[in-house]
C-alpha cells in the first residue's frame, strides 16, 4: 500500500519548553485540516526538562501523525530543523517554536492559499501573546502576491511560515548552525528571493507567538556581541544573494532599523567602555558596507542619528543622545525654512563631523515627537467692556524659525487617526482661515523650544472648541491638540451684554486636550408649537 504523502510537514524544533510545548502540540493535533493531511516532525534538541518524554507521549497516541526524533543538543533551533527537513514528507513544510501555538484553521487556510495561487511561500497572520512584540504592518489585508522589496515583508522574516518543499529542495535551502539567533532570517530571505510568488493570509491568526513567563527565549537572552555577529553573518549572507541597489536596500534597511539599533538602545551608556566600542566598531563595519543614502533616508530620524553617531565612533555623544531622550524625551526640532533637524547631541558639531542629512526629519512622520513635546504653560480669560479673550502661553519643541506658529479654537473633534500619535499632519493641499488674534513666539529659557504666546477673542455662540497649536515643520503643516491634563484651568466667566449674557469655560477633555465652550445662559424658549413639532420628529426617529 502505497503511504499517504501530508499536505504539511510541521517542524518543531525543542528544547526545554514545557509546559508550553503540550499546548504548542495540541495547537497542531487539533488542526481543522485534519491529522490525514498533517505530519508533525518533532526534534529534542537534548531537553533537559519533561520536553522528550512530552514528545513521546503524543507519538504513542498519535503514531501515524507524530514523529520524534532525539538528538543531543546543538545549542540552537537550527541543527534540529534541519534534521526535521531530511525527513519531512510532505508538499509544504511548516515550522513553529514550541513554545507558540496555531489557530484551529491556520494550516487549512495557508495551504488553501498556496494551491489556489501557487505560492511557494505563504505568511499567515501572526500576533504576540503575554507582551510579545509582532510586528503587524504586513496583516493589512490578503494579499495573493507580495514582493520582499515593497512591502513590510523584510519586517517578518522568522520561519514561522508556509515553504514549498519542493522549493525548499530545488535550493537546498537550510538554517545556518553556527548562528544562535536569527538562523531563520537566511533561510527566510532566501526562500522569498527565490519563490515565484508569495502570498499573505491576514483575515485570520495563524500563529501565537508567546513570550515566556520568564522570558527565556532564545531571542531575549543573547548578549549584545552574539547578536552583533548573527546580524553580521545575516547582512553578509543577504549581500551574497541581492546586487546592491534598492532590492538589497529594502531588505538591509530591516536589520539597521531593527537588529543594530537595539544595540543601541537605552542600556548602552551603562555597558563596559570596551563592550560599547566594539559594539561601534561593528555597526561601523556593517553601515561602511551597506548604509547607502537610500537606507539612511529611508530611517526614522532616532535610529538613524544612533547609527551615525556609532558609526563615528562618538560613544559620549551617542550615550548622551540616548540618556538625554530616555530622560528628558525627544529633542526640539530646528527649523529652518522648509527644513527641519532633530537636535540630538552631535548635531553641526566639528569634532562628530556628522552632516546634517543624519539629523534631517526626510519625509517622517513627526506629529508624535510634537505632541509629546508640547507643554500648556499658562491660560486665561481676558475681559473687556462685553467681549472676552482666551489667552494661553504654550511651549513647543520647535527652535528657529516658528514666527508662523499659532493657537486657533477649532470647531469639531480630532481625527481619530491622530489619537495615538496626539497630534496629525495636515494634507498638502489642506485650507485654513486666518488666525484670529494676536500670536507672538519667543525662545524657552533653556533654549530647547519655543513659547508661543496667544491671545484669541470669543464669538458669542454656543460651541465646543478644541485648543490647537498649528505650526510648520520642513514645509508641512502639524495640528496639535493643547494638552491640559494635571495643569490649572481659569474658572467660568460670565460674558456678554446683561440682557444676553454667555459662559465660557475651559476644560480638559476625556483624552486630556484642552478645550473652550461657549454657551448662552438664558436661551430663548421655543414656542409650544415648535416644541411639539420636535417632539413628533424625536418619536418618529425612535420607530
Amino acid at each position: 500500500m502505497k503511504a499517504r504523502t501530508p499536505d504539511v510537514t510541521v517542524v518543531v524544533a525543542v528544547y526545554n519548553t514545557m509546559p508550553y510545548l503540550t499546548e504548542c502540540l495540541n495547537s497542531l493535533l487539533g488542526q481543522s485540516i485534519g491529522r490525514d493531511r498533517l505530519e508533525i516532525v518533532a526534534v529534542d534538541d537534548g531537553s533537559t526538562d519533561d520536553s522528550g518524554r512530552e514528545l513521546d507521549r503524543f507519538a504513542a497516541l498519535h503514531p501515524d501523525t507524530v514523529k520524534v526524533i532525539h538528538q543531543a543538543n546543538s545549542g540552537g533551533p537550527a541543527a534540529p530543523s534541519n534534521r526535521a527537513l531530511e525527513v519531512a514528507t510532505g508538499r509544504f513544510v511548516y515550522f513553529v517554536g514550541s513554545d507558540d501555538y496555531l489557530g484551529e484553521e491556520a494550516l487549512e487556510r495557508m495551504v488553501k492559499c498556496a494551491d489556489k495561487n501557487g505560492s511557494d511561500v505563504v505568511v499567515g497572520k501572526m500576533v504576540g501573546t503575554n507582551g510579545r512584540y509582532v510586528h503587524q504592518a504586513l496583516y493589512k489585508e490578503n494579499a495573493a502576491d507580495v514582493s520582499l522589496y515593497d512591502s513590510a515583508l523584510p519586517f517578518t522574516l522568522a520561519n514561522t511560515k508556509l515553504f514549498r518543499r519542493d522549493l525548499v529542495e530545488q535550493h537546498k535551502l537550510r538554517f545556518p548552525e553556527n548562528l544562535p539567533v536569527g538562523s531563520d532570517q537566511p533561510f527566510t530571505i532566501e526562500a522569498c528571493v527565490r519563490a515565484r510568488k508569495i502570498s499573505v493570509v491576514a483575515d485570520y491568526t495563524c500563529y501565537y507567538a508567546v513570550k515566556r513567563g520568564d522570558a527565556s527565549n532564545i531571542t531575549y537572552r543573547a548578549d549584545h556581541l552574539a547578536r552583533l555577529r548573527c546580524t553580521a553573518e545575516i547582512m553578509d549572507f543577504t549581500a551574497g544573494l541581492l546586487p546592491a541597489g534598492p532590492e538589497r536596500d529594502a531588505v538591509l534597511r530591516r536589520h539597521f532599523t531593527w537588529e543594530l539599533a537595539k544595540l543601541v538602545q537605552d542600556d548602552f551608556p551603562a555597558l563596559d567602555r570596551d563592550l560599547q566600542r566594539d559594539i561601534c566598531a561593528g555597526i561601523a563595519r556593517l553601515a561602511d558596507a551597506y548604509f547607502t543614502d537610500g537606507i539612511r533616508d529611508a530611517m526614522d530620524v532616532k535610529r538613524r542619528v544612533r547609527i551615525c553617531l556609532a558609526r563615528a565612533g562618538a560613544i559620549d555623544a551617542l550615550c548622551e543622545a540616548i540618556t538625554s531622550e530616555k530622560l528628558h524625551g525627544a529633542p526640539p526640532f530646528v527649523v529652518e525654512g522648509d527644513r527641519a533637524y532633530a537636535r540630538y547631541p552631535g548635531f553641526r558639531d566639528s569634532l562628530t563631523g556628522l552632516p546634517d542629512r543624519c539629523y534631517e526629519l526626510v519625509g517622517e512622520a513627526v506629529p508624535g515627537r510634537l505632541a509629546q513635546g508640547t507643554e500648556l504653560l499658562a491660560s486665561a480669560w481676558e475681559q473687556e467692556g462685553e467681549g472676552i479673550t482666551y489667552t494661553a502661553s504654550v511651549r513647543v519643541p520647535v527652535v528657529g524659525d516658528t514666527a508662523g506658529a499659532v493657537l486657533r479654537l477649532a470647531r469639531g473633534a480630532m481625527p481619530k487617526s491622530a489619537d495615538k500619535a496626539g497630534a496629525r499632519k495636515l494634507r498638502a493641499d489642506h485650507s485654513l482661515p486666518a488666525p484670529v488674534g494676536h500670536h507672538s513666539t519667543e525662545p524657552a529659557e533653556d533654549g530647547a523650544g519655543t513659547v508661543l504666546h496667544s491671545r484669541v477673542p470669543l464669538e458669542r455662540c454656543d460651541a465646543k472648541l478644541g485648543a490647537r497649536v498649528y505650526l510648520e515643520v520642513a514645509g508641512l503643516t502639524y495640528e496639535i491638540p493643547v494638552p491640559g491634563t494635571d495643569k490649572p484651568m481659569p474658572l467660568s466667566r460670565r460674558w456678554g451684554s446683561l440682557d444676553d449674557p454667555y459662559r465660557a469655560a475651559a476644560v480638559v477633555n476625556d483624552k486630556g486636550r484642552v478645550v473652550v465652550t461657549t454657551a448662552q445662559m438664558y436661551p430663548p424658549k421655543k414656542s409650544l408649537a415648535s416644541r411639539v413639532k420636535t417632539t413628533l420628529v424625536r418619536g418618529f426617529k425612535r420607530k
